[in-house]
């Protein structure tokens, strides 16, 4: 029974890597990028809850005289 040759697999396996690089660098070449994009300011929208117009005092237990 013959034996595996695995005296190629390295020449094969960084070849393929070489190749998947090569090929990812062209394609990422090739697209178009924006140069200076222009910011866009959000405008905050104020929301009316019903507490903001209420005066609320809050107390803590342990904040009573005894």
């Amino acid at each position: 029974m013959p034996q595996l040759d695995t005296s190629t697999w390295l020449t094969m396996i960084l070849s393929m890597f070489l190749t998947l690089f090569i090929i990812f660098q062209l394609k990422v070449s090739k697209h178009n990028f924006y140069h200076n994009p222009k910011l866009t300011p959000t405008k905050m929208l104020k929301q009316n809850t019903p507490w903001e117009t209420k005066w609320t005092k809050i107390y803590l237990p342990l904040l009573l005289p005894l």
